[in-house]
């Protein structure tokens, strides 16, 4: 049983496009009236625009890693302006500062981000002093109010989305492992990855895609919330020391150090590791995540960014120092060799090695496939034909699949098309107990719940059905409990339906429908009716019994192979359309009939589970009847077109 302790962060998020425009009455209702400004650039000055008259000074001067010096120069600007709030608008860097201000003065923080940092939703202040880093974390420090802006995310350069984008993936990658993880950020932490890994590309192809901006300020909100409420590890604590003591820039440190602390971890994460990976699509994380960035165009090593290779020894000695004393959360332990060898992997730009076992990155096998649907005339089509190929390869790669065992499935399926028919349709089969059936059934037919729910066709429909009049008799002779069915058809307000064409076919007591009996001549317990001015069709039949699919092709080896049983519960099927009408295909079960909890094509809904009544008297058609019969009665309700 996994345990665990999960505190929710209150902070109000604003998420569009223009949100912007809200900046002042955000202000307001923080109670501010005199707003410190910090920001530069464009965005800076949309958001001085937007506030007007609430805006009393503006702080230009932010610096990466948040040095003291520069706070308690914006503070005595603050100070000397009577500032009762603080908007900032930018990267990680304008934001630490707000933070850095909010936390010495108690003042409301309102943070607007244009960068995928995701700083903005975490209670962690980072700060630079006497050549070193300190980091801290308390709910104080969280801003009240994050307005995020797509707008403001489109003119931001790839580069910087890219490093700034890898910045937040690390955020979900140490949250997966952290002690402190739980369902929540679990599920945060691997969409941001996800989507982080999806928009990227996109917005490295087109910078000016909406929506590809959209799903990576979304990534990185998740991201940033996985940070707030799981603790750092080895990563964290390397690009702090190394930005902190070395002054590398902080974005750009992470994009390189992420893969090879990944790599690191690997060992004793392997849980999430796998979740980076199907997240990432490719058979390794920490090679995934390295490819990736090395696909766009980020910094891959520490000596291009300008790390001595002298330093690197002194570095992982900081890492380690107080480890011992005072260790962070980290899933491997931290040893000054392994830190240093994992410092010159990333000095030298050097793709990690993946892990023993681990499958080959497929992620640029499926591009090819899915980009050779682009040009597809008919957009329907390229889109399943997409969707359906990213779903297999997923499907093969999680499951490592062997070739013997997809030389199986495609010898399956050659013989499930062998066996099928004019009069055995197996593939309908293979797609009933599978459940595919009834799940494009129910997205098909579900969507007017004032009708009678709908049911799957099944494999034994017959198009053209003998003609039968009103009160025929169906069974053909066979033997079997006479049953009489006195059905309606109706509209959805209850008016009765003339001219409705009304299928019908069922088995015989023994399960076998008339198309599996080779001695059989001629149809049977099947026909086509039409409604009568009540909407009425009345017929003879014999009462349907439990029976089992076809047991001797490979739907039932499939069926054996996982000890499920064949058989479905006792139905009759029926097919109704009319002029102007949706047709239905649908199902009724006999109510306290085997098998209507576990009917092997899941085609059982409640509301198609009715009352075949006993008998009482004579029959309804004056037929004399020697025994018991019973009786039928239901409206059906059809959608109109």
């Amino acid at each position: 049983m996994r345990s665990f302790a999960y505190s929710s962060h209150p902070i109000r998020v604003l998420f569009g496009a223009g949100t912007l425009r809200q900046l002042p009455d955000e202000v307001r209702r923080l109670g501010g009236t005199r707003v410190l400004l910090l920001a530069r650039s464009q965005p800076g000055e949309a958001a001085r625009a937007a506030l007007g008259a609430l805006c009393v000074a503006q702080f230009t001067d932010a610096t990466m890693h948040t040095p003291v010096e520069v706070t308690e120069r914006a503070l005595a600007m603050l100070r000397e302006h009577g500032a009762d709030c603080l908007v900032s608008v930018g990267g990680g860097t304008s934001t630490g500062l707000g933070k850095a201000l909010s936390v010495r003065t108690g003042l409301p923080h309102l943070a607007v981000p244009t960068t995928y940092a995701g700083s903005e939703v975490t209670p962690v202040l980072g700060e630079t002093g006497n050549g070193g880093k300190t980091t801290r974390s308390a709910p104080a420090i969280l801003p009240e109010t994050v307005l995020y802006d797509v707008e403001l995310t489109l003119a931001l350069p790839v580069p910087v989305s890219v490093t700034s984008g890898v910045n937040a993936m690390a955020h979900a990658v140490e949250a997966l492992y952290s002690p402190d993880a739980n369902p929540v950020i679990d599920g945060f932490a691997t969409r941001a990855i996800a989507g982080m890994a999806a928009a990227l590309p996109r917005i490295a192809q087109n910078p000016s895609d909406v929506d590809a901006r959209a799903d990576a300020l979304m990534a990185a909100w998740l991201a940033g919330t996985c940070l707030a409420g799981a603790g750092m590890g080895l990563h964290h604590k390397l690009c702090h020391i190394l930005g902190g003591t070395f002054d590398l820039p902080h974005a750009q440190t992470h994009t390189v150090v992420l893969p090879h602390a990944m790599a690191y971890n690997a060992p004793t994460a392997p849980d999430a590791m796998r979740r980076i990976a199907e997240a990432l699509g490719t058979g390794d994380a920490a090679a995934g995540m390295f490819d990736l960035i090395a696909s766009l165009g980020g910094p891959t090593s520490l000596r291009a960014l300008g790390l001595p290779e002298a330093e690197l020894s002194r570095a992982a000695l900081l890492a380690n120092a107080g480890a011992e004393s005072s260790p962070y959360p980290n899933p491997r332990e931290v040893t000054v060799e392994g830190v240093e060898r994992l410092l010159r992997d990333a000095w030298a730009g050097q793709r990690p090695e993946p892990a023993a076992g681990a499958a080959p990155d497929l992620g640029w096998l499926t591009r090819q496939v899915v980009d050779s649907f682009a040009g597809s005339p008919n957009g329907r089509v390229g889109e399943l034909l997409t969707d359906l190929v990213r779903h297999l390869h997923e499907f093969v790669r999680h499951n490592d699949l062997t070739e013997e065992e997809w030389l199986y499935a495609i010898d399956f399926l050659t013989r499930t098309g062998q066996i099928s028919g004019p009069k055995r349709q197996e593939f309908v089969l293979l797609s009933d107990t599978l459940g595919v059936s009834s799940v494009v059934d129910m997205l098909t037919n579900s969507r007017t719940p004032q009708t009678t729910p709908s049911a799957v066709l099944g494999p034994f429909y017959v198009p053209g059905p003998p003609a039968a009049p009103a009160g025929a008799d169906i069974s053909a002779g066979l033997p079997g409990t006479p049953l009489w069915v006195d059905v309606r058809v109706v509209n959805p307000d209850g008016e009765p339906i003339e001219g409705a064409t009304v299928d019908v076919w069922q088995s015989n007591e023994d399960g076998f429908y008339d198309v599996q009996l080779p001695d059989l001549e001629g149809p049977a317990l099947r026909a086509r009716f039409e409604s009568d001015a009540e909407g009425r069709i009345r017929f003879w039949s014999i009462l349907p019994s439990e029976y089992p699919i076809p047991k001797d092709g490979p739907v039932g080896q499939m069926l054996d192979a996982v000890g499920r049983h064949p058989y479905r519960a006792p139905h009759l099927h029926f097919m109704i359309w009319a002029d102007g009408y949706r047709r239905l295909v649908t199902q009724l079960f006999v109510a306290g009939g085997a098998y209507l909890d576990s009917d092997t094509v899941f085609g059982v809904k409640n509301g198609l589970v009715v009352d075949f009544k006993p008998g009482n008297g004579p029959a309804p058609d004056g037929r004399e009847v020697d025994g018991p019969w019973h009786l039928l009665e239901f409206t059906f309700r059809i959608a109109p077109a």
